[in-house]
């Protein structure tokens, strides 16, 4: 199994970015793919969960209502997309599947 994640950089406040997952090894709608964060200094915490072939999805409460996380088939690729962006959600991005990780991706939200 291996993941890879793209599509981090550096955005001002208020900014968008979406994230990829590329996956390989399984498909990824048999199974719970997860995107995580871990900002400096801190344990890395959940923030979006897909599940039950791309039809259930779950936030943490403070990304509810800006982040979408979402699936493409053909791709085989898991998408993040972050809208109204903060610098609280300055971290490195992390997607999971199982126990599997990808290398992460930085996410830095800055003026």
């Amino acid at each position: 199994v291996r993941l890879v994640e793209s599509g981090g950089g550096l955005v001002q406040p208020g900014g968008s970015l979406r994230l990829s997952c590329a996956v390989s090894g399984v498909t990824f709608s048999d199974y719970v793919m997860r995107w995580f964060r871990q900002a400096p200094g801190k344990v890395r915490e959940f923030v979006a969960t897909l599940s039950n072939a791309g039809e259930t999805k779950t936030y943490v409460d403070s990304v509810r209502g800006r982040f979408t996380i979402s699936g493409d088939n053909a791709k085989n690729t898991v998408y993040l997309q972050m809208n109204s962006l903060k610098p609280e959600d300055t971290a490195v991005y992390y997607c999971n599947v199982h126990t599997y990780w990808g290398q992460g991706t930085q996410v830095t939200v800055s003026s």
